[in-house]
């Protein structure tokens, strides 16, 4: 942020970068409100909604909008100083790239706060080590779903696993309501009756954090590429630092072979030792066979993953994943910068860090492959951007259209505004690798991975990688997780956070009311993180089962 942050938050409105020609309004502001700013005074000719951004200058048409100090979009039309910017006057527009000189220079946080921390956890063969310990049953192909979900019903409850939480009680209220002739506006406006929330029941397994049952829609009727692409994302999950071991269900004869995972687990881990048990329903005949072969060698895999207990281990054994959803004005300026002065933290005590969406570093390329640590690495990021980008034009959609209604409405109005805010989360750290879907993070430091801008997709490709736990930002509130790596949610707005407490964990909105610096939110979420990897707290996303996983087909998705 630039010198004038603090005083732009006196003011209500604020100029993010020394280059903008545009200033964000921290508040709802109104036509005629007078804005003080750099020496010049002027009135605003429209309202402005608390989020969106306001001309500093009058635009021409095709003028260049700038925001972070890089190329957001031009004028579509003349705009106003003062005047509010909408996608009735904007549209996306963003700077071209070329390989440039490396720019590894940074200026690295003091990290003597958190020097010779440790978390718990679950140390495996690899030297990875997880924050959890869970259990995986997943299908090679979607026609074994229905025998997932058996195997889901036989063992979930059994074992203790099943949440607490659910909403029978609600559903037995409605019941009585209907049949006691209540009319349909009496049983909108009803109190319902909630269930209590209570502990989960005994685990027979205690040092097992519950078992993780993965349906998709993939395996085969698609593409080989996808199939093969599946393969590689199910040996990330297998191999992950946070999964015990793995119950694999096999068709036989789809395209997603038995063989093709192997390779792909050797890929990620030549000396695998975890138990894993694949089963082929064509070898076995029926499901009573199946089901039968399935219960006994996952049971006794349990046996053997229950002796692992959690030891500490230094911080640097951290992988974190970067994310963001339904995301708002707010977010480059709040979340995301405390993730990226986090991720600094992070990379400078030897650990690693994920950042994803490839859509969505829209606009930054230029800075983010001058920052890649060598030609190769910034020359294969510039190769996956535009192949990406040139597949989804192809498609009639590119960069262009990945922001979303609820974006726009909150003040993304560009794809390149969107992701120069949403790169933030990266930090200064150089790159030290870039990585290709659904590849595993093998070096320290800063990692690009390439995947969609959907949060979910994003988040199920991170973990593959090796992320072990997620901090994931938000303007709007988005319920999502993942099954086996713990999800933090971060909100980059106080309203939000009193809004959705269930599955928010933390708030970033002290940034922009002033109560709280960037450097003091980062620090904050670390010891929420350590907490978490300590399996000292369950952040919300864990607490409501929110067990998203979602492939990606290689396909176009943004």
């Amino acid at each position: 942020m630039n010198k004038n942050f603090e005083e732009g938050k006196k003011h209500r409105f604020l100029q993010i970068h020394p280059l903008d020609n545009v200033l964000v309004a921290l508040q709802d502001l109104s036509k005629g409100d007078e804005i003080a700013f750099s020496g010049q005074t002027f009135q605003l000719s429209t309202d402005v909604a608390s989020k969106h951004k306001f001309a500093l200058v009058p635009f021409n048409e095709e003028d260049k909008i700038f925001m972070y100090g890089v190329l957001v979009g031009r004028a579509s039309k003349p705009i106003a100083l003062g005047e509010a910017i909408t996608t009735q006057n904007m549209y996306h527009a963003s700077s071209d790239f070329v390989l440039g000189d490396r720019k590894l220079d940074w200026q690295k946080p003091d990290v003597s706060e958190f020097a010779g921390k440790t978390f718990n956890g679950f140390h495996r063969a690899d030297g990875s080590v997880g924050t959890s310990n869970y259990w995986l049953v997943i299908p090679l192909v979607f026609c074994e779903n229905r025998n997932v979900n058996v195997l889901k019903e036989a063992l979930d409850e059994k074992l203790g696993y099943k949440k607490a939480k659910s909403y029978e009680n609600e559903v037995e209220s409605l019941i009585s309501l209907y049949k006691t002739g209540k009319s349909t506006e009496e049983i909108l406006n009803a109190d319902l009756k909630s269930t209590p929330e209570g502990a989960d029941k005994t685990r027979l397994f205690p040092n097992i954090d519950g078992i993780k049952f993965l349906t998709h829609d993939m395996g085969c009727g698609g593409t080989k590429q996808d199939s093969d692409t599946l393969c590689g994302l199910i040996a990330g999950y297998i191999t992950h630092p946070n999964v015990a071991g793995a119950t694999i269900l096999s068709l036989g004869c789809q395209h997603s072979q038995i063989s093709t995972l192997q390779n792909e687990i050797s890929k990620r881990d030549s000396s695998f030792s975890k138990p894993l048990a694949i089963l082929e329903q064509q070898d076995l005949g029926t499901e009573t066979n199946l089901m039968q072969e399935a219960l006994k060698r996952t049971f006794v895999g349990l046996v053997e993953a229950n002796k692992t207990v959690r030891q500490p281990a230094p911080l640097s054994k951290l992988c974190i994943g970067l994310e963001c959803g339904g995301s708002d004005g707010f977010s480059g300026i709040s979340a995301n910068p405390a993730l990226g002065y986090l991720s600094d933290i992070i990379v400078s005590l030897g650990g690693s860090v994920v950042l994803s969406e490839f859509p969505e570093l829209c606009g930054v390329e230029q800075e983010l492959s001058d920052r890649c640590v060598d030609v190769d690495t910034a020359n294969r990021f510039m190769h996956l951007m535009r192949t990406y980008n040139a597949r989804a034009e192809a498609d009639g959609s590119g960069f262009y259209a990945n922001p979303s209604p609820g974006n726009i409405r909150d003040g993304l109005i560009t794809d390149a505004m969107k992701s120069a805010g949403a790169a933030k989360k990266g930090g200064s750290s150089p790159v030290t690798a870039v990585l290709d879907y659904p590849e595993k993070v093998t070096k320290m430091g800063l990692n690009l991975l390439c995947t969609p801008g959907s949060d979910v997709e994003s988040t199920t490709a991170e973990v593959a990688s090796g992320t072990n736990i997620v901090l994931f930002t938000t303007g709007l509130g988005t319920p999502t997780g993942n099954p086996v790596a713990p999800v933090i949610k971060l909100s980059t707005n106080t309203k939000t956070f009193l809004k959705m407490p269930d599955i928010i964990d933390i708030n970033c909105g002290t940034i922009i009311d002033g109560s709280e610096t960037i450097k003091e939110n980062a620090h904050r979420i670390l010891d929420f993180v350590i907490s978490v990897a300590n399996g000292e707290v369950q952040p919300k996303a864990v607490q409501l089962g929110q067990d998203d996983f979602i492939p990606w087909k290689r396909g176009v998705s943004l």
